[in-house]
């Protein structure tokens, strides 16, 4: 780890966290309020791969609904109009949404290739997007003058690093410039994001082995076709597994930093709060 004791963290003049853990927790809030509050770098991973790694797939496909409309078709060819996505760090609905659902298309499902294909797409964008925090911090430094720097990880991070791995290409880097922080959560958290969820399921990515096997248990236990599956329905179905299969994935990469609660995170209100959290977890950590 780059700090070995509590008080090496409260004398730095240049801090550099990575938040990971399941989406909910506090990740983006502790993010934006360090950003807006004590002026740290925030560095979402999601907007970097929404808009630098996976920006051309999702204006194509953006495109590829304009191409059925006549009067939108004529425009395009005409390059009369042009096609963007308006990705923020407050809206990363384009992405999820490129990603989309597997399942009836009449019910606003892709095709499970199509769906494995954008998952591939992501996993690969993802990968590039955590090997750029490297660079963003010097970068965040040296162009922009920020010191603090804080990495707001996709819940997802734990699908494409190997952290049983010493050699691991991805946390070894990270590792290396970083503290890595996991938001744990409680089995109360747990029910809760699943009942969030539930009233609005949203696009996810999964690891390949693990997205097949739910998949096809899913069109076993429900005797589907796969172009007869509704697509909320099956996420909904897969959620709460996710969140299980995550979860030791998290704590293993944990081992490679420090752990704070979801409840602690909730109780953080300033700078100087998030200062003394991280502290207090290393403290825990190396006694």
């Amino acid at each position: 780890m780059i700090y070995q004791s509590s008080q090496d963290w409260m004398q730095d003049s240049a801090k550099k966290v990575l938040l990971f853990g399941m989406s909910g927790l506090g990740k983006t809030y502790l993010s934006n309020m360090l950003r807006d509050e004590a002026g740290w770098f925030h560095y979402s991973v999601d907007y970097r791969i929404g808009t630098r790694y996976m920006g051309e797939y999702i204006a194509d496909n953006l495109k590829r609904a304009a191409m059925d409309v006549p009067l939108l078709r004529e425009l395009l060819l005409s390059d009369s109009i042009h096609i963007l996505s308006n990705i923020s760090f407050e809206n990363l609905a384009p992405l999820s949404t490129y990603l989309g659902k597997p399942g009836d298309p009449a019910l606003g499902g892709v095709k499970f290739d199509e769906y494995c294909l954008r998952q591939r797409q992501h996993q690969e964008a993802e990968k590039a997007a955590l090997l750029d925090t490297e660079r963003f911090i010097h970068r965040a430094r040296d162009l922009y003058g920020y010191n603090n720097f804080v990495c707001d990880s996709g819940g997802s991070i734990c699908e494409v690093v190997d952290p049983a791995n010493p050699d691991d290409p991805i946390l070894k880097v990270l590792s290396r410039n970083l503290l890595l922080v996991w938001i744990e959560g409680t089995d109360a958290h747990r029910d809760a994001l699943i009942a969030r969820f539930d009233r609005a399921p949203k696009p996810m990515y999964y690891q390949p082995d693990f997205l097949l096997r739910v998949w096809h248990d899913h069109l076993a236990e429900q005797n589907l076709a796969e172009d007869r599956v509704n697509p909320d329905a099956f996420l909904r179905y897969g959620f709460a597994r996710l969140l299980d299969h995550r979860r030791p994935r998290y704590r293993a990469m944990a081992d490679w930093g420090i752990t704070v609660t979801a409840d602690e995170v909730a109780s953080v209100r300033s700078a100087a709060d998030f200062d003394a959290l991280i502290a207090t977890a290393l403290d825990r950590k190396t006694t």
